[in-house]
């Protein structure tokens, strides 16, 4: 399962984000969840789909999971990634933690 952290370069807020999705994914029963459904974040430049460049230009850095849609805006803290990572386990119908 990916998730994609949406940036940009020289993008400070995006650097606090993937500050947050360390702390986010230190944790025990992150690591568990990341394990039992292969979940793997992965950073990617706006820039590179004209698409999420109109829908996330101003609003990055976002997490995003391309299978549901979902969106993590910013401002968000490693518990709230928590929850928004089992809510997408969640909804897909993987292996929660």
């Amino acid at each position: 399962m990916a998730i994609l952290l949406l940036s940009t370069e020289a993008c400070h807020l995006c650097e606090l984000a993937q500050i947050e999705l360390q702390q986010a994914f230190s944790q025990p029963s992150v690591m568990l969840l990341a394990q039992q459904n292969d979940l793997q974040i992965y950073l990617q430049d706006i820039i590179d789909q004209p698409l999420w460049l109109d829908l996330y230009g101003e609003k990055i850095p976002v997490l995003l999971d391309e299978s549901s849609n979902l969106t993590l805006e910013w401002p968000f803290n490693a518990t709230e990634v928590v929850i928004w990572l089992e809510k997408i386990i969640s909804n897909t119908g993987l292996n929660p933690a």
